[in-house]
């Protein structure tokens, strides 16, 4: 019994001492990753010389590279790929050292990632690769890096969209320009069916929307639900976008899977700068939608009176 009682003993004894060395660990890990956001470069290198796994990631995935690249920190990033942090690990959002750098505008940073191997194709969560971040967000210097080192110009993310999307939906008329520049493909369709033009045509940046229609945009190309960018606009209110639109040869009458058009749209948002301008380019009034309704019939009884007005008119 007693033998049994000190062999009990030291094997609690020994699970202490590895529960101990665990905890012990994992806090040096955790050192090493806030040394890491705060640039604290001594501190890295003393924890990585008692041999803290440069690796180590918290409960999100974090490394300590992936802070350091998040906040610019080169000095401390560039110890800890020399001493071989994987410059491509990803977070549980699938961030990586390069998606986050980029996604700070951090531009030194991520030609310190490139340098050392940095995918550009990485995604996020949401397939997002850096480009794609760095476009939403209209980070140009970032843009023209990650072109000049060959980032995939025509990559999806998860809801169909490309870097040119992202930028004209988000109205980055520098970044679009450069996109297009390099031979990113404004043709492309999202899960919507949505092109970079549609996007556009639902802000109310007329230069953005230019720009892609002097590249050659397709004016009447439909989305899943048939609607044109005429459509859309209209159903935004936006009357320049509408009229640039039509001078670049929208077809005013062209109905979507519901046989819903523009006039209608404009009707709908009660925007009577679109329906006047619709009105005065020659809009039908009296073709039907699948419901048998016409646009004179909706302005006729809309709620907003300037828009029976204009009807009254007719």
């Amino acid at each position: 019994m007693r033998k049994l009682s000190i062999l009990c003993a030291a094997a609690l004894l020994l699970g202490m001492t590895s529960s101990t060395i665990a905890e012990d660990n994992e806090d040096l890990a955790k050192q090493l990753r806030m040394s890491a956001l705060v640039d604290d470069a001594e501190t890295v290198e003393m924890l990585l010389d008692k041999g803290v796994d440069v690796d180590a990631a918290n409960t999100f995935g974090r490394t300590a590279l992936m802070n350091a690249a998040e906040n610019g920190n080169i000095l401390t990033a560039s110890i800890l790929i020399a001493r071989g942090a994987d410059v491509n690990a990803l977070s549980v959002a699938q961030c990586s050292p390069l998606t986050l750098a980029a996604e700070m505008g951090e531009v030194e940073m991520t030609a310190l990632l490139l340098e050392r191997g940095a995918d550009m194709n990485r995604k996020t969560r949401s397939g997002w690769n850096a480009l794609m971040v760095s476009s939403q967000y209209g980070l140009l210097d970032m843009v023209e890096q990650l072109i000049f080192k060959g980032a995939p110009l025509n990559d999806q993310d998860d809801d169909g969209q490309t870097a040119m999307m992202l930028a004209a939906a988000a109205s980055r008329l520098d970044v679009v320009k450069k996109l297009v520049a390099a031979g990113a493909n404004i043709h492309l369709k999202d899960k919507l069916g949505k092109t970079a033009l549609m996007h556009a045509a639902e802000q109310k940046d007329i230069e953005v929307l230019t720009v892609l229609l002097d590249a050659g945009a397709k004016v009447n190309e439909t989305s899943n639900d048939g609607a044109t960018p005429l459509i859309w606009a209209a159903g935004r209110g936006n009357d320049a976008v509408v009229n640039l639109l039509l001078q670049h040869g929208a077809d005013i009458n062209a109905q979507d899977n519901l046989g819903v058009v523009a006039l209608s749209e404009a009707i709908e948002v009660r925007s009577v700068e679109v329906a006047s301008l619709l009105l005065e380019r020659g809009a039908d009034v009296n073709i039907k939608d699948n419901d048998g309704h016409t646009p004179k019939e909706l302005g006729s009884t809309s709620r907003s009176t300037p828009i029976r007005k204009l009807f009254e008119e007719e």
